[in-house]
């Protein structure tokens, strides 16, 4: 067996001595970057989003109007949207039944009149015949009485006639009030109960505007209270006041409806879409604690952002709670103070006290803090707060 060369015995030791110390050496882990963020400073800056509900023009009085007798519907009269004047023909049912009805009580009032005729008659002659002493009063007496009974059964079967009649005329349906036919809900050939609703009425007259509220605002809506109505479709503007609130909430949307009186001799037509917006829960102008969206972050089961410390030029979490939304900002109730500088973007990139630096462009100075902080809150009934942690 041939022996290596010393020279590559030499190099070969000092490649293993070379491995043998690489493998025993620590590497430093690389320092964190220094991030370049963005940051807004806490400061008061007032609210400009409303309280908005979607809302539908209704009438005041909107009647259901059906027949006072059954029967089957012969013809209708009514369409959706027609115009209607009190007293006009809206839809009839068979009479034929009814008819007959007035007939047969015709007839027992005629025979009712020919028997009290006989009964007067009869009277009248016993009464000359007691004047001559022929017989006796009890005989009088007894003829007067069939008088007063025949006179009873005319007049029974005359009141009869007339329930006959008015039934007769009831199947006619008449508008009780001028109004636009806003549905129909039978159709000829349908046979309906008395009382059934055959055709819905909106009376002319005031409007309401109909809008719900959930229940953590309806405790500040109050009977009288002044709204704003806005119109989708022009964009006009009205005023109006807060005629009723429910007493209890819808059953599945479990909000509470609340009815809107216009005051205007020109309101939207029926069953337009308006915006209403109550001043009571507006808010607007009040001096809040205001966040982009951007700022924000998840932390536990609670809401955070990161906070710059000026002299040491790192981050830290600070909780905050929030109340509601203005446009793109969120309203913050607790948590700020103002004159803190607050990391706007790229808040999903650092971690507990990451050294920053604080982002400018070419033409934007460094924001500065502010000189006299004042002293926010958060209106009353206006938070809708998340709890942080």
């Amino acid at each position: 067996m041939k022996k290596l060369p010393s020279r590559l015995l030499t190099g070969s030791a000092v490649a293993a001595a070379a491995l043998l110390l690489g493998a025993c050496s620590r590497t430093e882990a690389p320092a964190d970057p220094v991030r370049a963020v963005k940051v807004v400073t806490v400061g008061a800056s007032s609210l400009q989003a409303v309280h908005e509900f979607s809302g539908e023009v209704k009438p005041r009085v909107e009647s259901r109007i059906g027949f006072r007798v059954a029967g089957k519907v012969l013809r209708r009269q009514a369409e959706v949207g027609q115009r209607v004047q009190a007293g006009q023909l809206l839809a009839q049912l068979d009479p034929q039944d009814y008819r007959l009805a007035a007939d047969a009580a015709r007839a027992q009032v005629a025979a009712a009149t020919t028997n009290r005729d006989l009964a007067a008659a009869d009277y009248k002659r016993y009464v000359k015949l007691k004047e001559e002493n022929f017989i006796a009063g009890a005989e009088v007496e007894r003829r007067e009485t069939a008088l007063k009974a025949a006179q009873a059964q005319l007049e029974q079967a005359q009141a009869q006639l007339a329930s006959q009649g008015n039934q007769a005329r009831y199947t006619d349906l008449l508008a009780d009030a001028a109004g636009v036919v806003t549905a129909v809900e039978a159709e000829p050939g349908q046979v309906v109960a008395a009382g059934t609703p055959i055709v819905r009425i909106a009376q002319d007259g005031l409007r309401d505007v109909v809008f719900s509220v959930p229940e953590d605002k309806v405790g500040a809506v109050q009977t009288g209270g002044p709204v704003t109505v806005k119109s989708w479709s022009t964009g006009a503007t009205l005023p109006g006041r807060i005629r009723e609130v429910a007493a209890s909430a819808d059953p599945v949307t479990r909000t509470y409806p609340v009815k809107v009186s216009l005051d205007s001799p020109t309101p939207p037509p029926l069953g337009a879409t308006v915006s209403v917006m109550p001043q009571a829960l507006s808010h607007v102008g009040a001096q809040v604690i205001k966040l982009p969206t951007s700022a924000l972050r998840q932390e536990g089961q609670g809401t955070a952002v990161w906070v710059l410390e000026r002299k040491t030029m790192t981050v830290r979490s600070q909780p905050v709670t929030v109340a509601t939304a203005d446009g793109n900002d969120a309203v913050i109730a607790s948590g700020l103070t103002p004159g803190m500088l607050v990391v706007s973007a790229g808040v999903h990139v650092l971690s507990p006290g990451q050294k920053v630096t604080i982002w400018q462009d070419k033409t934007a100075a460094a924001p500065a803090l502010a000189s006299q902080p004042q002293p926010v809150s958060v209106p009353a009934g206006m938070a809708q707060s998340a709890t942080s942690r």
